[in-house]
C-alpha cells in the first residue's frame, strides 16, 4: 500500500448532501494514488463514503480498513443504517475492532488510530465541535494533510 486516506466526518447530513460529488471525489483520490482507505464505521458521512468506495473498489485495486471503536457499535444504528453497516462490512479486506466494550472516550480512540496511520485525512466538517473536528485538529496537530469536501472552510 503506497498512500492512506483516513476518512472523517459528521453522522447527520444535510437532505442536500452530495453524494455523487463524494463519488467523484473519493476516485480522484484513487487517481492521484491513494490507495488505502480507513473509514470509522459511523453513520451518516463514514458509510457514505464506504458505500461510494465498495463501488469503486469494483474499478479499482483498493484496500478497505473498517475501524469499529467497540464491538457491537451498529446495534445502536437506526435499522436502515444497521442494514448498510452490515451490507458493507464484507467489502473491508480488513476489520480493525478497537475495544471489545464501549467506553467513554472509544470513538476518540478510533479516531486518533485512524490518524495516526493515515497519510491524509479526508474530512466532511461544517462545525467547530463534535467527533470531526477533534479529527482534523488531532490530524492537524500531527502534521497530518487534511483535505475538505466538499471545499475547505471559508476563513
Amino acid at each position: 500500500m503506497n498512500k492512506c486516506c483516513a476518512l472523517t466526518g459528521h453522522r447527520d447530513l444535510p437532505p442536500d448532501f452530495d453524494g455523487g460529488a463524494l463519488f467523484d471525489a473519493l476516485e480522484a483520490l484513487i487517481r492521484e494514488g491513494y490507495d488505502s482507505f480507513q473509514c470509522g464505521m459511523a453513520t451518516g458521512f463514514d458509510l457514505l463514503a464506504l458505500d461510494c468506495l465498495a463501488a469503486l473498489k469494483r474499478k479499482y485495486p483498493i484496500f478497505l480498513e473498517a475501524c469499529v471503536p467497540y464491538a457491537g457499535q451498529e446495534r445502536k444504528f437506526p435499522a436502515a443504517e444497521r442494514e448498510k453497516y452490515r451490507k458493507l462490512l464484507p467489502w473491508c479486506d480488513k476489520v480493525t475492532v478497537l475495544s471489545s466494550v464501549y467506553y467513554k472516550g472509544c470513538f476518540l480512540a478510533r479516531d486518533r488510530y485512524m490518524v495516526e496511520g493515515c497519510d491524509l485525512l479526508f474530512a466532511y466538517c461544517t462545525k467547530e465541535t463534535g467527533g470531526a473536528a477533534y479529527t482534523v485538529e488531532y490530524a492537524v496537530k500531527k502534521g497530518i494533510k487534511v483535505r475538505y469536501f466538499p471545499d475547505p472552510p471559508e476563513e
